[in-house]
């Protein structure tokens, strides 16, 4: 989901003159309409994106591209970063207490959140033809082909 809702910030940042639809990024990027719909819901509440109901509605950014920091938008896409059980509240790691592995992980999980901190999503749009390029488009689910 994280991957997509970038994407989606990326295609609404791209044609900040208009309202895009969720139909429409849905066939840009070839995902299903459904779960385009849940991104949309989870960045809105994140106040990532702006929507209107209704005919003559859809999505724009909540906030300029240059304020909306890469690594807030994964936070509110990934509300927990459970890479080892031990992270979890109630665990039943029998390790626990025994071993460094969630200091480890740990730091491996704030430094990668740190450096998405540093970019915004100004940073990662295309250069070319600003606010006008097209969207990055998939091959298949997951590699990008072209633009």
């Amino acid at each position: 989901m994280t991957d997509f809702a970038i994407r989606l910030l990326m295609y609404v940042a791209q044609r900040p003159e208009r309202l895009c639809t969720i139909a429409e990024v849905a066939a840009a990027y070839d995902i299903s309409q459904t779960h385009l719909m849940k991104i949309t819901h989870q960045l809105a509440l994140g106040g990532w994106l702006e929507t209107t109901r209704g005919k003559g509605g859809g999505i724009r950014l909540g906030r300029p591209a240059s304020e909306i920091r890469l690594g807030d938008v994964v936070r509110t896409m990934e509300p927990d970063f459970f890479i080892v059980e031990c992270f979890s509240s109630g665990h039943s790691c029998m390790l626990h207490g025994s071993c460094d592995l969630t200091g480890v992980m740990d730091g491996a999980l704030r430094s990668f959140m740190n450096y998405l901190d540093e970019y915004t999503l100004a940073d990662v749009l295309p250069k070319s033809d600003p606010g006008r390029g097209a969207p990055l488009r998939f091959h298949g689910r997951n590699k990008i082909l072209a633009r």
